[in-house]
């Protein structure tokens, strides 16, 4: 079974970018995530359901 809750590291090898990306992104809140205990921790979910929305507002700018 899949773990639902992701780390920064878990996230960042996902979406094959730097755990700093991941850091950056969250804290400009262009990626959702939460906070346990000072740690950011995210639902996988919400991960994937982001990378869609970015896939699709691509292919809409590519149509225009």
């Amino acid at each position: 079974m899949e773990r639902e809750i992701w780390t920064v590291k878990q996230v960042a090898f996902y979406l094959r970018i730097n755990p700093k990306t991941v850091y950056e992104l969250v804290n400009s809140g262009e990626l959702p995530g939460f906070k346990v205990g000072g740690s950011w921790r995210f639902k996988r979910a919400d991960i994937k359901q982001w990378v869609d929305e970015k896939k699709r507002s691509r292919d809409v700018e590519k149509n225009l």
